[in-house]
């Protein structure tokens, strides 16, 4: 299995850009390793996102409401499936569908690694897309995302 490579601070390096006659339907995505987990993380997004719901800082609090310690964010889980997919597609590839369900919570200390597979590949009007199966799994192998994207790349024969 391919990685993308991250940087210390989360960071991805981008993949030289992939374009529509590279893809196949059942390719593998490389996987995105992100972790372990820290408390910094769930802070730096809970400012960038605005989101001080105290489950994700707060540990007395979390435990409170029954969950083992603070909890990563969902919203931060899909944006790492998101990176995952624009690093894999190179700097000329859109984002143009993503959604997913979390099955699981996530906590610090948790190493997560962001999968994808290739369902199929299709134009619609000027646009070559490429819908995936993607989701996420923690260290233990669980998966705690599950999720569809539709990514736009661009085709060879437009260049």
């Amino acid at each position: 299995m391919a990685y993308l490579k991250s940087t210390k601070h989360g960071g991805v390096i981008l993949l030289p850009q992939l374009y529509f006659e590279d893809v196949k339907e059942g390719m593998e995505i490389p996987c995105l390793e992100v972790g372990p987990i820290t408390t910094e993380h769930l802070v730096r997004w809970a400012c960038a996102a605005g989101d001080y719901n105290p489950i994700h800082y707060d540990q007395e609090f979390a435990r409170s409401q029954g969950l083992p310690t603070v909890i990563v964010h969902g919203p931060f889980k899909l944006s790492l499936l998101a990176r995952m997919l624009l690093a894999w597609g190179g700097p000329n590839s859109f984002l143009r569908r993503i959604s997913c369900r979390y099955t699981a919570i996530d906590v610090p200390g948790n190493t997560l690694f962001c999968r994808g597979r290739v369902k199929a590949r299709r134009v619609l009007g000027q646009e070559k897309l490429v819908d995936c199966e993607i989701w996420m799994e923690n260290q233990k192998g669980e998966v705690t995302v599950k999720g569809e994207a539709t990514i736009i790349l661009p085709s060879r024969e437009e260049r």
